[in-house]
């Protein structure tokens, strides 16, 4: 894979433990370098299974560069990826976003093809239905989530698909219930949208309702520690009898990822004194999800870079998946879940569901688009990262530089 000569010039400027230089944020042949050795060879989290229930439900998942994927189940209950551009000319066979279907027919000149892709007829014309099915691209559902890869040779799943999977297996987010879904362009490298997220210094000023329930952003001292420590002690009992394996980070400061070789991780995390869900007054919002029996449980937290990163109490869960859109556009889709069950204006209401994570998200989103302007100024010079406050920005830098060919 060619490195672009502007990548190795940044590269050149860039002093271990300093904010990336500028040319990171805006060049576009770093961004099309970043499509080729991050994007398309990551696997990517696409939505929720919940999404494409029964045979022929779909939904479709793009990336601005071009790329189209609609993952649909088939009618044998699999998931599917297929890559959205048709075996004759390219026209794409699914033009909508989500929705059900008994088959694909290309709207150009009526090619068709099964659910799983394979060539059911080409208008006619004779050719071998074995080589011309819709190329399929590698999809993995793990406890409810959808990954999906766009390149060649995927890299393996075994341990993140253990991993995840047993962090969430009480969550029930296999079979959860879609309750809302809000889609935001940011205007900002996603990279700035990375860095935000990977640390809480900014949550004091930034996030007033995020720190009443949370002690990410509280400072290390002995009664922080042992006010966690307390909290966690108190959801050991719960989380035991369900058997709901997940890192414990019973401390100030957010749990450490990533790093060079992890993508992923799961984490349980106690919430502050009169916090049972993360919600603005910390009361439950909905029944409980999946296998949960009480709402006191903590937060199950969900990443796995480059797009993903989730909040889970034990009554809803907050998905937020990534996807540049440019050097300097980033699109973000929030999803709110609650249990399956759950019928709105019966057993939850929007209008108390969604006020913390929307408040929290949109309050990063205005940060992110500041900080990119300030980025883009040409007076703009990389300041250090504090190892004791951004030790998180730091492991994703590294990360960063480790996959795109810069470690």
């Amino acid at each position: 894979m060619a490195v672009p000569a502007r990548f190795r010039q940044a590269l050149a400027e860039h002093r271990s433990g300093y904010a990336l230089p500028r040319a990171f944020a805006l060049d576009p042949d770093i961004h099309e370098h970043e499509l080729a050795a991050i994007w398309r060879q990551s696997w990517l989290f696409a939505g929720v299974s919940v999404q494409a229930r029964k045979p022929g439900d779909f939904f479709r998942f793009d990336l601005d560069a071009g790329d189209s994927v609609v993952l649909v189940r088939d009618r044998d209950g699999q998931l599917r990826g297929l890559h959205n551009t048709c075996r004759h000319r390219g026209m794409p066979v699914c033009p909508q976003a989500s929705g059900r279907v008994r088959r694909w027919v290309c709207p150009y000149h009526q090619w068709s093809y099964a659910l799983d892709g394979r060539l059911l007829g080409s208008g006619g014309e004779e050719v071998d239905p074995r080589e011309f099915g819709l190329r399929r691209a590698p999809v993995a559902e793990i406890g409810g989530l959808v990954f999906v890869w766009l390149g060649d040779a995927p890299a393996p799943l075994d341990e993140a698909a253990r991993g995840l999977g047993a962090a969430l297996a009480a969550q029930g987010l296999d079979r959860a219930r879609v309750a809302h879904t809000i889609d935001y362009g940011v205007r900002a490298n996603w990279k700035l949208v990375w860095e935000n997220n990977r640390e809480c210094w900014h949550c004091h000023a930034g996030h007033p309702e995020y720190i009443r329930a949370n002690f990410d952003a509280a400072p290390d001292t002995p009664h922080h520690r042992r006010r966690a420590a307390a909290r966690a002690a108190e959801h050991a009992v719960a989380l035991a009898e369900l058997e709901a394996p997940a890192a414990a980070h019973d401390e100030p400061g957010l749990f450490r990822f990533p790093s060079p070789g992890r993508w992923w991780s799961a984490n349980r995390t106690p919430l502050s004194d009169g916090f049972v869900t993360e919600s603005v007054d910390g009361r439950p919002v909905a029944p409980v999800m999946g296998d949960y029996r009480s709402h006191d449980v903590g937060t199950l937290r969900l990443r796995t870079v480059p797009n993903f990163w989730c909040h889970a109490s034990a009554d809803h869960a907050v998905l937020t998946r990534l996807l540049p859109a440019g050097p300097e556009l980033t699109r973000i889709r929030v999803m709110w879940l609650v249990d399956g069950s759950a019928e709105p204006g019966r057993d939850y209401d929007v209008d108390r569901l969604l006020p913390f994570w929307r408040l929290t998200s949109e309050q990063d989103w205005d940060l992110c688009e500041r900080n990119h302007v300030g980025v883009r100024n040409p007076a703009f010079e990389p300041g250090p990262y504090s190892p004791r406050r951004e030790y998180n920005v730091m492991a994703f830098v590294e990360w960063y530089l480790a996959r795109i060919g810069g470690a």
